[in-house]
C-alpha cells in the first residue's frame, strides 16, 4: 500500500518510490520479501496458476525429486552464486536433503527412532521426557541436546474475543487469569520444560521489564488518560502459584478482582452486572489433546461461578470460525520478529480487527494502541524502536487483552550421531544448513548399528 511505484532502471536495478509517513523497514521489507523469479519460465507457465512443476530459483539447492504428500529430495546447486559470500560460508554442506511427510505425530517419532530420518525438532515436552528410551540412544547412537535460544518468543496464550460484549470489562479479563495455574501444569505435565510468558515480545530486547524509562514515558504520557494506571509502574507479571493445585490464593484475588468491579455470585453462578444474567465461556479448539491443559483451569473457572466448556471442532471449521471470529476464547500465537514493525498494525491494529481473516483475533480497537503501532513503524533507528515497542507491550499487557500461556527457551532436537555442529549456535536456534555429516561418525554409527541388530 505504501510503494507508489516500481521503475527499471537497467538490467540488474530497480527503483521504488514509497508514499506515506516515514516507515524505517519498508525498504527492508521490499527488498528481502520480493522473490526474483525466472522471466523465461512465466513466458510458458500461468503465474496464478496452481503448478507441480518446480519454479527456477536462485538458492543453494533445487528440487530433484518429489511426490506429492509423500516426500521432497533437493540437490544441492554446484555452481550456486551465493557460495562464497561471507554470510553463506560454512553453510550448505549436505548433496542432497529429503524431506519426508507423515500424517501422525506417533509415527513420527517411532520413525526416527528406526533410522528412517536423520535430525528431529521435538515439539513435545511429554515425548522429549519419556520418549527417546531406546538402545540407539543408551549407544550414543542417537544425540539428544537442549539448546538455548535467544529468539523473539512472542505470545501465545489464551486470547479472548472483545468483538463480544462479555469480555469488555478488563477486571473480568484480569481476573481470568488467575484461574490459569502454570506453576501446577509446568511441573505435572510439562515436565518443568516451559517459561511463564510476561509479555507480547518475551525472551527478547523488545519486552517491557521494570519502570518505564524516560523514553518510553516521553511516549505514554500524552495518553495517560487513556490507558490503564499501572502502564506508568512496574511491568506486567503473570500470577504465580505455588504448583500444588490447591492454591486458593489466586481464586480469592480473582473474585477480589470480581467483586470490586460489581460482579456477584448468585445461586453459586457468577452474574454479569451489565446483563443481570450468569456468565459463560466456551474455548474452541480442534486438538483433543489441549483438554489435558483447560481441565484444570475450567475446575477453577466453576469455583468462581463460571460455567466453561470446551468445543472441539475438525480443523477446517475451526479454521472458518478463527476467520469469521465465531468464538469466545482460542489459544493464539503472535510471534514475533527481532525488529518488529509493520506486521503490528495486523497483530493488533482497529482496522485489522474489523477485516475477515486477519492477524487481530483479539479484535482489538483502541486508538491509543494504533498511535503507539504507528510510532514504532516511525522509528528511525533501532535505538528509538526499543521504547517505543516496549511502550506498545505496556499497554498491551495491562489492558488483559490475553491469559498468557508459556513458551520454551530452548530447542530440543534429537539427531542420528553421524552429524556434527559447531559449538556456537545463531540467536534464532540450530541452523540445520550448518551442520555435516562427519565420515568418522557416520563409520562409528553404521558398526554400533550393526552390533544392535546382531544383538536383538
Amino acid at each position: 500500500a505504501n510503494v507508489a511505484k516500481a521503475e527499471k532502471l537497467n538490467d540488474h536495478r530497480v527503483k521504488f518510490t514509497f508514499s506515506g509517513p516515514p516507515n524505517r523497514e519498508l525498504a527492508q521489507i521490499v527488498g528481502q520479501l520480493l522473490p526474483i523469479l525466472q522471466k523465461k519460465y512465466f513466458e510458458t507457465h500461468e503465474f496464478d496458476k496452481t503448478t507441480l512443476t518446480p519454479i527456477p530459483g536462485s538458492g543453494p539447492y533445487r528440487v530433484k525429486e518429489f511426490e506429492p504428500n509423500r516426500y521432497i529430495i533437493y540437490e544441492r546447486v554446484p555452481d550456486y552464486w551465493g557460495a562464497k559470500l561471507p554470510i553463506n560460508l560454512g553453510r550448505y554442506n549436505f548433496d542432497t536433503i529429503r524431506y519426508d511427510y507423515y500424517r501422525d505425530s506417533s509415527v513420527l517419532l517411532e520413525a526416527f527412532k528406526a533410522g528412517e530420518y536423520d535430525f528431529r525438532a521435538e515439539n513435545s515436552a511429554k515425548n522429549w521426557a519419556t520418549g527417546y528410551d531406546f538402545p540407539a540412544l543408551k549407544q550414543g547412537l542417537v544425540q539428544k541436546e537442549e539448546i538455548p535460544n535467544e529468539r523473539p518468543a512472542g505470545m501465545q496464550a489464551y486470547a479472548y474475543n472483545l468483538r463480544r460484549e462479555k469480555f469488555q470489562d478488563p477486571a473480568l479479563r484480569e481476573a481470568l487469569g488467575y484461574t490459569f495455574d502454570f506453576e501446577w501444569l509446568n511441573k505435572n505435565i510439562f515436565y518443568n520444560q516451559y517459561k511463564r510468558d510476561e509479555s507480547f515480545f518475551q525472551n527478547s530486547v523488545m519486552a517491557a521489564r521494570g519502570m518505564p524509562s524516560e523514553e518510553e514515558l516521553k511516549i505514554l504520557e500524552p495518553y495517560r488518560d487513556q490507558v490503564p494506571a499501572r502502564v506508568f509502574g512496574p511491568a506486567y507479571k503473570a500470577p504465580v502459584t505455588d504448583g500444588s493445585g490447591r492454591d486458593r490464593s489466586s481464586l480469592l484475588k480473582a473474585r477480589e478482582i470480581l467483586e470490586k468491579a460489581g460482579w456477584k455470585i448468585r445461586d453459586k453462578r457468577l452474574i454479569d452486572p451489565k446483563t443481570d444474567k450468569p456468565f459463560e465461556i466456551e474455548f474452541l479448539t480442534y486438538d483433543s489433546n489441549s483438554l489435558r491443559i483447560l481441565g484444570p483451569m475450567i475446575k477453577n473457572l466453576r469455583k468462581l461461578g463460571i460455567k466453561a466448556n470446551v468445543r472441539i471442532v475438525d480443523s477446517a471449521q475451526y479454521t472458518e470460525r478463527v476467520r469469521s471470529y465465531d468464538f469466545d476464547i482460542i489459544t493464539a500465537g503472535f510471534g514475533q520478529s527481532v525488529s518488529p514493525g509493520n506486521e503490528q498494525r495486523e497483530f493488533w491494529g482497529s482496522a485489522a480487527g474489523k477485516r475477515p481473516g486477519s492477524r487481530n483475533v483479539i479484535g482489538i480497537d483502541n486508538p491509543v494502541v494504533d498511535a503507539l503501532i504507528e510510532n514504532l513503524i516511525a522509528a528511525p533507528d533501532y535505538e528509538s524502536l526499543i521504547p517505543a515497542v516496549r511502550a506498545l507491550d505496556r499497554v498491551l499487557t495491562w489492558n488483559f487483552y490475553v491469559i498468557p500461556q508459556f513458551y520454551g527457551a530452548y530447542d530440543r532436537i534429537a539427531y542420528w550421531n553421524k552429524l556434527s555442529h559447531t559449538d556456537v549456535n545463531p540467536i534464532q536456534g540450530p541452523d540445520i544448513m550448518s551442520w555435516w555429516i562427519d565420515p568418522e561418525k557416520a563409520r562409528k554409527m553404521e558398526e554400533g548399528l550393526k552390533k544392535l541388530h546382531e544383538n536383538k
